[in-house]
């Protein structure tokens, strides 16, 4: 509560403080958007013991953001607000829950949810503050965007690119609201309660590039008296002639419990290894991962993803002593003449995890995506995504997901 008391502060202060001409600054720059998603889903469960054989719904989504501009005063001050809201169209409590729309006491969809957001900017030379809502694309806090509704966190973070080159990010994040809820909660892991939630997440990291060709990152994060995480991650791009590129990613963490340990033993090291060869429109890749340590890979509640693992997916590949790989082709059809259609099929498979029987699991996806480069429908976009999941001795399903996108520009 204090934290929200802080943001209203800071909003008041704007208010009173900001001239008749900076308030021009702030409007003239602005933006505002309406998104569009209507997005289906279908999980066909194969398994002789599954608890449904089907689940999935229908939904619409808006999604409707105002950011302003900012204003011309030695320290700059804007402000970003906006709501998204999501209608469900067909699903009922048979094929409930999804992972897609939240569910009411009796174990039914809801039939509509949404959430409001708010943030305040302050901007200096090429430093900026954002205090509020929060979609963080970070090593150690990512949002999900592959449902109806986004991942959404509150605090502040701060980003700096004062020095040619070199990115600086540090912030306290103190709440998250799922993908599949309106309601904000506090941090803990996944599998968890609220009675083990901690009072943030604190983080550090810097990204430089050490060439055009090479880059790297080192990230800092510390969920208060649950876990404290290091991350180091390098990017190397190199030409090999013939029009070939070689793309290398190494990406490593390293978790310990932290403090009271509300949530018990943390033990996790992962390291990952990525080669992505591309030329003309096609590349190929494969790609190592390896969980070492007595335990899962932690992730917050509402499943919020860590999309940095090199191996992540709908299985996510995290259990204790696995060793996961995949073969990953991906195509873009503008090689051939037609811009914004892309193709990628992808084969993971997991082993040697330390979890009793269940020793093996295995996924293919393949996601074909368009996007409108041109006309009246320019940028709408539709994603087909087909996975195909098997964990042996647990779950065996195919998912199909459908994804029609349309954003309105106000002004």
């Amino acid at each position: 509560m204090s934290d929200l008391r802080l943001t209203c502060a800071l909003l008041t202060s704007v208010g009173l403080c900001v001239a008749g001409p900076a308030r021009a600054d702030l409007l003239d720059d602005s933006h505002l958007t309406l998104g569009l998603r209507n997005f289906y889903v279908d999980r066909d469960f194969k398994q002789a013991n599954a608890p449904k054989s089907r689940t999935g719904s229908w939904s619409q989504g808006f999604d409707l953001q105002f950011k302003s501009g900012y204003t011309d005063t030695p320290i700059q001050f804007g402000l970003d607000l906006g709501a998204d809201f999501a209608y469900r169209l067909d699903g009922g409590k048979g094929r409930s829950p999804d992972g897609v729309l939240p569910v009411s006491t009796d174990g039914s969809p809801v039939k509509d949810y949404g959430r409001a957001n708010l943030a305040v900017k302050l901007r200096y030379s090429k430093s900026e503050l954002r205090i509020g809502d929060q979609r963080p694309n970070l090593p150690v806090v990512s949002y999900d965007p592959a449902r109806q509704l986004v991942t959404r966190y509150e605090g502040a973070v701060l980003e700096s690119r004062e020095v040619k080159d070199l990115t600086l990010t540090a912030g306290r994040l103190w709440s998250i609201t799922g993908r599949e809820s309106s309601e904000r909660e506090d941090l803990y892991l996944w599998g968890d309660t609220p009675a083990q939630a901690s009072d943030g997440l604190d983080f550090a990291g810097a990204t430089y590039a050490f060439t055009p060709q090479l880059s790297g990152s080192y990230f800092y994060a510390q969920l208060q008296d649950i876990y404290r995480q290091h991350y180091l991650g390098l990017v190397h791009k190199a030409a090999l002639g013939g029009g070939f590129t070689l793309k290398t990613d190494v990406r490593y963490y390293n978790t310990r419990e932290q403090g009271q340990a509300l949530s018990g033993r943390v033990d996790n090291r992962t390291y990952g290894l990525m080669f992505s060869l591309s030329k003309n429109g096609h590349t190929l890749g494969a790609g190592y991962q390896r969980m070492l340590g007595l335990d899962t890979f932690p992730t917050f509640n509402n499943y919020a993803p860590a999309p940095f693992l090199i191996n992540w997916s709908a299985l996510g590949f995290v259990k204790p002593g696995e060793r996961s790989w995949q073969l990953r082709y991906d195509y873009d059809f503008a090689a051939v003449g037609v811009p914004g259609l892309k193709w990628m099929a992808r084969w993971m498979e997991g082993n040697d995890i330390d979890l009793g029987q269940q020793s093996h699991e295995t996924e293919r996806t393949s996601v074909l995506s368009y996007v409108v480069q041109s006309g009246l429908l320019k940028g709408f976009g539709a994603n087909w995504m087909n996975i195909g999941v098997n964990v042996r001795e647990s779950s065996r399903y195919e998912e199909n997901r459908l994804a029609l996108t349309y954003s309105v520009n106000f002004w």
